[in-house]
């Protein structure tokens, strides 16, 4: 920088200026080189090193690479070598006036702090991006994901401080040493983000939510699908593609429902109850038995004496349920007598089915309540209503 500074004395030498006019010239044409030369630098950076970092990572084996190395990291990286360049050239600069060279010293430093702490978040977003494409995550990778807020908040603490000192000219040390006695003001101060953030860590530590499982939370509205966790807030998509913010204290201090676990399953469970009327219960007769041998509902092998019809249905009910393709067989199902009640005798129609997806499901369980429905009265039987 010394050698420019007297390279361009050298040329003004030529000219009529003098004095103060000398100066100023000098000090501008100074700042022009400085400013050229980090605007030559980040173009540098940005049109020729970028791109050919960015090549090289493409053609290496390893993955991890292409996600800390991206463009947005390396971009970021662009904006911090010509602030850089820019503090190494100040100095000179504005020798002359001790004042301006404090004022754009700070200026450069805040600068440089803020163009870190944006390359360093950037860098900590990256590590998201090994399962940002992933329906659903580990608790690993949820606890990792949760532990990368945690250290962007870090870093913007630490960025704070730095920028306070340079601007009231201390040691980031000494405010950092000075916070230890306010340190029971912030807290109370921040007792929800504390609460917020602890709730966070223990719902991804825990392995109790992770990204894709589908909740439900009646108290808050949500019922659908988890599409991101942070350490302030769970984000659902709901069914209806609305979406609920969550506050994860909630879900640590209340109760929610978690159909990850039936999703993994082999079916989701069915319980429905049929309330037959008592009136229309009793021994099968020999009609009702040779009507429902000719359409071969029932086995003619099962037609004792004194066979009650509610039997027969029981027996009918479980044959085709176990026939229903659309039924997972595997798990329990039964057809069973619940204790009798003053709306009729209540059955209980136990199963799984195999398709768990919401619109299916409910199409396929529609289906098999309204053929037992609709068999009902073949077997001489009632279903219970109101009057």
């Amino acid at each position: 920088m010394d050698q420019i500074t007297k390279y361009i004395e050298e040329l003004l030498a030529y000219t009529t200026l003098s004095g103060g006019w000398l100066s100023f010239v000098t000090m501008f044409a100074l700042c022009a080189v400085t400013a050229l030369v980090a605007w030559l630098v980040y173009m540098l950076c940005i049109k020729i090193v970028t791109p050919l970092l960015v090549r090289i990572t493409k053609h290496t084996d390893m993955i991890w690479d292409d996600y800390l190395l991206n463009p947005q990291v390396l971009h970021s990286a662009c904006h911090v070598v010509p602030a850089i360049v820019v503090w190494q050239m100040l100095p000179p600069l504005f020798i002359a006036n001790p004042v301006i060279q404090t004022l754009a010293s700070k200026a450069t430093a805040i600068y440089i702090t803020i163009t870190v702490m944006r390359l360093a978040i950037t860098f900590i977003g990256s590590f998201k991006l090994f399962d940002s494409e992933k329906d659903h995550r580990t608790a690993a990778q949820q606890y990792f994901h949760s532990f990368c807020g945690v250290l962007k908040i870090v870093v913007l603490f630490l960025g704070v401080i730095v920028i306070v000192a340079i601007v009231i000219n201390r040691s980031p040390l000494t405010l950092l040493a000075g916070l230890g006695a306010t340190s029971a003001v912030l807290m109370l101060v921040f007792k929800d983000s504390i609460t917020g953030l602890v709730a966070g860590i223990r719902l991804t530590s825990n392995n109790m939510v992770s990204k894709g499982d589908w909740i439900t939370v009646d108290k808050l509205g949500a019922n659908g699908v988890v599409e991101d966790i942070t350490l302030s807030t769970v984000k659902v998509r709901n069914f209806d593609n609305t979406i609920v913010t969550l506050p994860p204290q909630k879900l640590i201090e209340d109760s929610f429902q978690n159909w990850q676990g039936m999703q993994q399953s082999g079916g989701r469970r069915v319980t429905r109850m049929i309330y037959i009327d008592f009136h229309s219960i009793g021994i099968a007769d020999d009609n009702l038995k040779q009507r429902l041998v000719e359409r071969k509902l029932i086995n003619k092998a099962d037609m004792h004496t004194n066979v009650v019809n509610l039997t027969l249905f029981r027996n009918y009910i479980e044959w085709w349920i176990y026939n229903n393709k659309e039924v997972n067989t595997d798990l329990t199902f039964m057809v069973r007598q619940l204790q009798p009640t003053n709306t009729g005798l209540p059955i209980e129609v136990y199963f799984f089915l195999k398709n768990k997806e919401w619109k299916t499901y409910e199409h396929n369980l529609a289906e098999i309540m309204e053929r037992i429905y609709a068999f009902a009265p073949e077997f001489g039987l009632k279903i219970y209503q109101r009057e």
